[in-house]
């Protein structure tokens, strides 16, 4: 058994930080990951203290943003609109198709929920680009949404590079850059799936400002505190860490980070560099992305995928 299968055969907190390169190690002597590998989720406890805080930038938005409408009656006021996922997209495996891949977002839903410090404003983030967040933040949100005990808000805040809604096959008029910037209302930019009803989306729209400087803003803070009183968990899509300023201000107002790694893809020193940028009081776990089919073993449980399936008990 290797140190990366007895490491995460312990519990949480007893996972050595040197774990790490072991995993890694264990990770770059096999092969390429496959595209249809399931996620999984295992915290890691690291002793790396948080950089300082980046400095913000704290000029102006121009405008001001209206007074955020009262969404707590199941979200009464906003846009129903039906979402449009490609067969074969490895978007919302929860029927029944890819039990694995469900299963493995069943698993991190529970850590989330059962985690000690009840995280509701949730930050998907990555050590570096195409690792993965995007694809993670839109299942983690449909997964919670699934569970069916409140409302769910999917928000785009990776304004540089929004994808969300592109991935859910949305054509939003205005997003979360109209709303900060006071060029919109929080009841026009919010969308919800026809098909999933607690399932929300808040694109992240076209920002005229720089990022940074919106999320600086007082707004973004007093737009967090509203979203908190109308929705049971908030998931949010980031930017990668380190990358730009945008996530230290996004993380700020959230309860706790997820971060997402690719095998043989996100590279050491960037992922080492994203530990240390986590505080260790917000980090809720890692999602490994695309991992091989060894390292999770499909054979050992492939029985109870199957009796699932076929209805048997």
């Amino acid at each position: 058994m290797s140190k990366i299968f007895d490491a995460l055969n312990q519990k949480p907190e007893q996972i050595p930080v040197e774990g790490l390169s072991a995993f890694w190690e264990q990770l770059e002597s096999k092969g390429k990951p496959t595209e249809t590998s399931s996620p999984r989720v295992t915290t890691v406890p690291i002793d790396f203290r948080p950089p300082e805080a980046l400095l913000r930038i704290e000029e102006p938005v121009t405008g001001v943003m209206p007074p955020p409408a009262d969404l707590s009656d199941d979200c009464a006021g906003i846009q129903t609109l039906p979402i449009h996922i490609p067969l074969n997209s490895p978007l919302f495996p929860f029927n029944g198709e890819s039990s694995q891949a469900a299963e493995q977002y069943r698993m991190a839903r529970t850590k989330i929920v059962q985690n000690p410090r009840q995280p509701r404003m949730i930050v998907i983030s990555s050590a570096s680009p195409s690792d993965g967040k995007t694809l993670s933040a839109i299942n983690i949100a449909g997964v919670l949404a699934l569970k069916g005990e409140g409302n769910v808000l999917l928000i785009d805040a990776d304004f540089r590079r929004s994808t969300v809604h592109e991935r859910l096959g949305l054509t939003p008029a205005c997003g979360l850059a109209d709303v900060l910037e006071g060029s919109a209302r929080l009841e026009q930019a919010i969308i919800r799936a026809e098909q999933f009803p607690r399932f929300h989306v808040l694109p992240a729209g076209q920002a005229r400002q720089n990022p940074t400087e919106l999320l600086s803003s007082s707004q973004w803070k007093t737009l967090s505190e509203a979203l908190r009183k109308s929705f049971r968990f908030i998931v949010l899509d980031s930017p990668p860490i380190g990358a730009v300023a945008d996530y230290e201000l996004i993380q700020t107002v959230c309860d706790g980070v997820l971060l997402v790694i690719r095998p043989d893809h996100t590279a050491r020193k960037l992922c080492f560099q994203a530990f240390q940028a986590i505080p260790q009081e917000r980090l809720i776990g890692v999602l490994l992305n695309c991992v091989p089919k060894w390292f999770v073993r499909p054979d050992d449980y492939s029985s109870y995928y199957g009796a699932y399936k076929s209805g048997s008990r």
